[in-house]
């Protein structure tokens, strides 16, 4: 058959396909830039702790690592959900004495965005609307959106160190918001919010909805919504909670609170994982954790994460047998020392930011991020 008779094919993209866009890694995957040669140049758009070599795994990590290689156990597929001892030790983790958890609350996940995408997808249906905070995470959109979601953003304050404007937020809530996103510790504002915001938060009107939590959390309609709280950071954002293997700071002067442990009748799914907190993000490792006092997800939403886990048959094996090593034996020193760190060059930058007339700095309160404004 002549080239010109040929049949031309058009095989169109997916509506998932078509509509998922990530402006953050669109950027800098795509950028192609010849820094001066005779300078350093330091990539200020990179949220990766890993890349310049400044701030490490501690030993202990990396051998819990390297023993469950030699051992040879854990070559193969786990459960879908993951192995129980490395379910049973963040449950261990994460509980707390009003808020108990087992390892049938912890659903894992290839990294955290792999737990944002579980739960946002067991709560919310193409036409549902979430609320998100503005500035914040782009994943939140990128899911949301090729999921025919509709998303909504709510404000933040920046001379109130970036609080939920909560007037705001409660005028986008209607009958199909399902989720609203509380980040906290913040990606990218830095913030910590205080109890009483938290608590503020959680009343009035939006005290009719359920939430997702993960130092970002998702609230929503109490009857048909849930909160999400995600913990990539609680390494090195939280306070000292004694029911933690290991006490949790934020910035010297600052305290963490989980919600959580705030509200007696939100049910919450806590999705995290160790990237940042162990400064491992390549190690994609994240989980979902179910806080749920009242058995609100006990119909249907549990058994919707199992199934939807089964989509990719578990996360990373080594990693998961590894985990209950290197919770139990990475020192409380190593995130001391990275909180150190991190803070430090904070300041660095504040100080250098505010001789600058035209830029006006936020200073954060415990992560390792920055906003800045242009006056």
């Amino acid at each position: 058959m002549s080239s010109a008779k040929r049949r031309r094919w058009h095989i169109p993209a997916s509506f998932t396909a078509r509509t998922t866009f990530n402006p953050i890694r669109s950027i800098v995957d795509r950028m192609k830039i010849s820094p001066n040669p005779e300078k350093q140049m330091i990539a200020l758009s990179i949220g990766d702790p890993s890349v310049f070599g400044n701030l490490d795994p501690c030993n202990e990590m990396v051998d819990s690592v390297v023993n469950c290689i030699k051992k040879a156990k854990h070559n193969g597929y786990s459960p879908s959900t993951g192995y129980v001892k490395t379910r049973e030790a963040i449950a261990a983790e994460h509980s707390y004495p009003l808020s108990p958890l087992t390892y049938k609350d912890v659903v894992l996940a290839c990294g955290c965005s792999g737990a944002l995408e579980l739960a946002l997808d067991v709560l919310l249906n193409p036409g549902d609307n979430v609320l998100l905070p503005k500035p914040g995470f782009s994943i939140y959109q990128t899911i949301s959106i090729s999921r025919g979601h509709e998303v909504r953003h709510y404000n933040l304050l920046p001379e109130r160190s970036w609080e939920v404007d909560i007037d705001h937020l409660e005028s986008l809530v209607d009958d199909r918001t399902r989720a609203i996103v509380v980040n906290n510790p913040s990606n990218p504002c830095g913030s910590v919010y205080t109890k009483e915001h938290l608590e503020a938060i959680l009343e009035g009107r939006l005290s009719f909805f359920l939430f997702f939590s993960y130092h970002y959390c998702f609230k929503a309609l109490a009857q048909n919504c849930d909160l999400q709280c995600f913990w990539v950071y609680h390494k090195l954002c939280t306070s000292f909670l004694p029911s933690f293997l290991f006490p949790e700071k934020v910035f010297p002067g600052y305290k963490f609170y989980p919600l959580a442990q705030l509200s007696e009748n939100v049910p919450i799914l806590t999705c995290g994982g160790i990237s940042k907190g162990y400064l491992v993000p390549g190690w994609r490792l994240g989980w979902v954790i179910i806080h749920d006092k009242h058995g609100a997800f006990e119909s249907e939403v549990r058994q919707g994460l199992v199934a939807m886990s089964q989509q990719i048959l578990g996360p990373n094996t080594l990693i998961q047998g590894a985990l209950p090593d290197i919770l139990a034996k990475t020192p409380q020193s190593y995130f001391e020392n990275t909180v150190k760190v991190i803070k430090k060059n904070a300041e660095i930058c504040y100080e250098a930011l505010l001789r600058i007339p035209e830029l006006k700095p936020v200073m954060p309160c415990g992560a390792m991020y920055m906003m800045v404004s242009s006056v």
